[in-house]
């Protein structure tokens, strides 16, 4: 009895470290990618805005890369938060588009009732294995401990199906996270580079005034390039926010699809097996 208290206390210790392991290395590689984002945004503000002049005092811009550079030291902070919410667009799209699977849930699920209806469990397994996303990840664990509790003859009918259940959820409690992780920058970013687009708007019209005193007479023409410019700021911000939030809003909603497909399997084996196993 000590023995198994031992090994399970190890598998436990085993399985926390890997988990920390884990966590570190993913904010490892999201600092990364931040880092990278933010020096590629830099060379562009430097190497390829600075460029699109029509004189060497830069003055006149060229076209509207120009006047981004005009913009101040806040466009090149807006153009690494355009490319960190980029980033993880993609990377969330290719993981939650995974998760979903290759077959609809309601098609799914009706398949797998139909193979227990028979007491097929191995069919049951086989048409997780074709639907390959969470949904089907969920209902193949739960289909394992199904054959283990259809085999049993020592726990009664409610003690099995509980078992079938905490598997069910056990399996839930690490798909999920996969789904959610990340999207956290991207909820963050539909807030900030709005807040950030409009820092740069002020900033630039305070520069716009302070240029107008000093010239000593107002000048129509120099307020109006300056609140362009400003503008500028505003119009990067909103825009990165906009579809930071339109990807934000798109991938919760693949997510809760995919949690109520979740919900559907355990209650689908849970009755399967009251019916057949009684």
């Amino acid at each position: 009895m000590a023995d198994v208290k031992t090994s399970v206390s190890n598998t436990a210790k085993s399985t926390s470290k890997s988990s920390s392991s884990k966590s570190s290395n993913t904010m490892m590689m999201n600092l990364i990618i931040v880092v990278i984002c933010i020096a590629v945004a830099h060379l562009i503000f430097h190497l390829v805005f600075s460029t699109q002049f029509l004189d060497a005092e830069k003055h006149k811009a060229k076209n509207l890369m120009g006047t981004m550079y005009q913009g101040g030291w806040v466009v090149p902070i807006l153009i690494s938060t355009m490319l960190v919410m980029i980033s993880f667009v993609i990377e969330r799209a290719a993981t939650i588009f995974k998760s979903r699977g290759k077959i609809g849930n309601a098609e799914f699920i009706k398949k797998v009732q139909f193979h227990l209806s028979s007491k097929n469990i191995d069919a049951a397994m086989s048409e997780c294995d074709k639907q390959a996303g969470s949904v089907g990840n969920v209902m193949k664990a739960g289909l394992k401990t199904y054959k283990e509790m259809a085999s049993n003859t020592t726990l009664d009918t409610e003690q099995k199906i509980a078992s079938i259940k905490k598997e069910v959820e056990e399996t839930t409690s690490l798909e999920l996270p996969m789904m959610e992780k990340n999207l956290v920058f991207l909820a963050t970013i539909t807030s900030a580079a709005t807040l950030l687009g409009l820092f740069g708007t002020v900033m630039g019209m305070i520069r716009a005034f302070a240029a107008m005193a000093n010239a000593g007479a107002p000048d129509a023409n120099a307020l109006a390039a300056g609140i362009s410019e400003a503008l500028v700021n505003t119009a990067l911000g909103i825009g990165t926010s906009f579809i930071a939030m339109l990807a934000y809003n798109f991938f919760t909603t693949i997510i809760d699809n995919v949690t109520y497909g979740i919900d559907e399997s355990g209650f689908t084996l849970e009755q399967s097996f009251k019916a057949n196993f009684k």
